[in-house]
């Protein structure tokens, strides 16, 4: 039988964040603030107070952070910490009665009163005394030590004698220097501190293959290189690549998911492997290794990092089918079994099978990602994770973060949530999420909710509008006008979120009515797009795009998961909260309906931004470029086409200092 813990003297309970019983590290980037809460108390009336513990990656214990109980009688206990480097931390609750507030508590009853005034005095006085001992020369031991002497003095009156012992100086010391007893430690939990971009970012899915030229309409690496400048003035960080390798030709499918492929159809990029190689080759028609290594540097001369899908499965012809036949499915009948997700059938795909040789599958899927992190790539976004073994990913993404704890894992997993959460919880830094059909305010708050609270521990959101898989209803219908909606609300609630290209130009156009699925899909086929005729005929939310993500970059609040706030508004139309990250403070109202003007009372939680509910404040609109004063209720409206959301900055003055310390962010 594994052994239980058993309670300390002074019983610390329920320390949160814990992922998976402190199994798994919680998460957090460097100079993220986030909540550590537990349940603290004893036996009787003594007093406790409580403590966090931070461990840095070299072993050093920072400074000790104090707790607060966070609503009085309940004895659960709060603080808030901000790891200041990336690695491997550790934290920990430590618990103890605390005699001197003990002491005072009873002193200002008993004094008074006139009940045991000599001993209470002297109790104090020996207390007083042992807190003094514990205070390193010049940091206040006087402060006490002369409270002792106060105490002690019989000449003086005994309320003068407490008053003494009680005076903000002696606050202020004991603050830094309790005197504790009975100390006890809650288990030790991991952290893990990563990279920024492990929690913010923007990112753009593009697919090199329809970036040709009239003489070439295949693109390749070299043509598809012209269009990062443009990527990186819409403020983006990312560029998401689909597959770039050799396309398998068995069972390849034709345009809109065909069976029947002609001699120009090129393929779907996620059937990996032909004769030309698998998953460490470069499709010939996109250019060789050395034009990829290219790419990946002149993206990085705009600031740009590459993105490259990893999808753990095979077309028929991918060299692996010959070489590990085990590593396939066989039907009673010899062939191979094809992917399925009924209705839908992959011919040209089979999909691996894990437990004849986890070991080998393990070994090569860490060759091929060490191959592409040799050339420059940092991140991954992988295909299908959730049919894959968890404890397959588990190995791999380790392996590779215990030596390049840089390289980041975007789980595309659409799925039940079990198996989405405990991905998080196994490694990967960032997934995909049901944001896509998440619409109505209710959905949207109930759904982020979730996201920000306890589950941001461990899993952090990718907001991406759409996909080459998924175009849905809400875009399909409602026009121009959604596709703005949908971009602030993923720009503004998510601290990374992405589009697929094409999204800019409003493409909306599904396979067949109640489809998810794009007429004439880039995934079958080449998807030329005109983009300077589309600049020219104002058929682009570029523009919009491009400021989204400049105020992004300038509001540290919108770079944060955990500091999100919804506020009421009396119309179920219009949705509005808050991010807020010391100083900088952000106010969203985003108008849901993408068909009519909507109007609203919005009525927000003042001291959730830093104010008193008396106060008023100017506010700026990062989109529209206009100020206005706003207090605790606020008339709006917002009509589609012309103004789709608010983005508020909210301007502090002199007159409007911040209350309540700084939030969670």
């Amino acid at each position: 039988m594994s052994s239980i813990p058993a309670i300390g003297r002074i019983p610390v309970r329920d320390v949160r964040p814990a992922v998976d019983c402190g199994r798994h590290p919680a998460k957090a980037i460097a100079g993220e603030t986030f909540q550590v809460t537990a349940t603290v108390f004893r036996e009787g009336h003594d007093t406790v107070a409580a403590n966090v513990v931070l461990t840095d990656p070299e072993g050093r214990h920072g400074p000790w952070t104090p707790m607060r109980e966070l609503a009085p009688g309940s004895d659960r206990w709060g603080a808030e910490v901000t790891p200041d480097v990336t690695g491997r931390w550790t934290y920990r609750v430590e618990a103890w009665s605390d005699p001197l507030s003990t002491w005072r508590r009873t002193a200002r009853i008993k004094v008074p009163a006139g009940i045991d005034t000599g001993l209470v005095l002297e109790e104090g006085a020996d207390l007083y005394e042992k807190a003094a001992a514990g205070v390193p020369r010049g940091r206040g031991q006087d402060a006490l030590l002369f409270a002792v002497e106060a105490l002690r003095d019989a000449s003086r009156p005994a309320a003068a004698r407490l008053a003494a012992a009680l005076t903000p100086e002696v606050d202020a010391v004991l603050s830094r220097h309790p005197l504790r007893e009975l100390v006890t430690a809650s288990q030790t939990l991991p952290l893990l501190v990563e990279r920024e971009r492990a929690l913010y970012g923007a990112w753009y899915e593009f697919f090199p293959r329809s970036e040709g030229t009239p003489e070439r309409p295949h693109g390749t690496f070299r043509t598809a290189a012209r269009r990062l400048p443009a990527i990186a003035r819409m403020g983006f960080d990312v560029v998401y690549l689909p597959p770039i390798h050799p396309i398998g030709h068995t069972f390849r499918k034709g345009r809109n998911n065909t069976l029947s492929a002609g001699p120009d159809d090129v393929g779907v990029p996620w059937a990996i492997g032909s004769p030309e190689g698998g998953h460490d080759a470069v499709h010939p028609d996109l250019g060789t290794l050395e034009d990829f290594d290219r790419f990946v540097a002149r993206a990085r001369e705009e600031g740009l990092e590459i993105a490259l899908d990893f999808a753990l499965q095979c077309s028929p012809d991918h060299p692996w089918v010959h070489k590990h036949p085990e590593w396939f499915h066989h039907r009673p009948d010899g062939t191979i079994a094809y992917a399925e997700n009924p209705p839908k059938k992959y011919q040209d795909i089979y999909p691996i099978a894990f437990d004849a040789d986890m070991d080998g599958l393990v070994a090569e899927t860490l060759r091929v990602l060490r191959h592409w992190m040799d050339h420059g790539v940092r991140i991954f976004r992988v295909d299908n994770p959730h049919t894959k073994p968890v404890v397959f990913w588990e190995r791999v993404i380790a392996d590779i973060n215990r030596t390049d704890p840089d390289v980041i894992f975007l789980a595309e997993a659409f799925t039940r949530p079990a198996m989405m959460h405990t991905l998080a919880q196994i490694g990967f830094q960032q997934s995909y999420t049901y944001f896509t059909w998440r619409t109505t305010k209710e959905e949207l708050t109930e759904y982020l909710g979730e996201l920000s609270g306890e589950a941001a521990a461990y899993m952090r959101p990718n907001f991406f509008t759409n996909t080459p898989d998924i175009l849905h209803a809400y875009l399909q219908h409602g026009g121009r006008p959604a596709f703005e909606v949908r971009a602030v609300l993923a720009a503004t609630l998510s601290p990374t979120w992405g589009i697929y290209s094409g999204y800019e130009l409003c493409e909306n156009t599904p396979l067949r009515d109640g489809s998810e699925e794009y007429l004439d899909s880039e995934k079958y086929q080449l998807k030329p797009r005109d983009w300077e005729a589309a600049e020219r005929e104002g058929r682009t939310i570029a523009p919009l795009i491009t400021r989204l993500n400049a105020i992004r970059r300038r509001h540290p609040a919108l770079h944060r998961l955990r500091n999100l706030h919804f506020h009421h508004t009396d119309n179920g139309s219009l949705i509005a909260y808050s991010k807020r990250s010391g100083q900088d403070t952000v106010v969203v109202v985003v108008n849901l309906d993408p068909h009519h003007a909507q109007e609203a009372t919005v009525s927000l939680d003042m001291p959730r931004l830093g104010l008193e509910w008396h106060e008023s404040v100017s506010v700026h609109d990062e989109l529209a470029g206009e100020t206005h004063r706003w207090s605790r209720n606020n008339y709006v409206r917002l009509e589609p086409g012309r103004a789709p959301a608010h983005v508020f900055h909210v301007q502090r003055t002199a007159a409007s200092p911040q209350i309540g310390g700084s939030p969670a962010s």
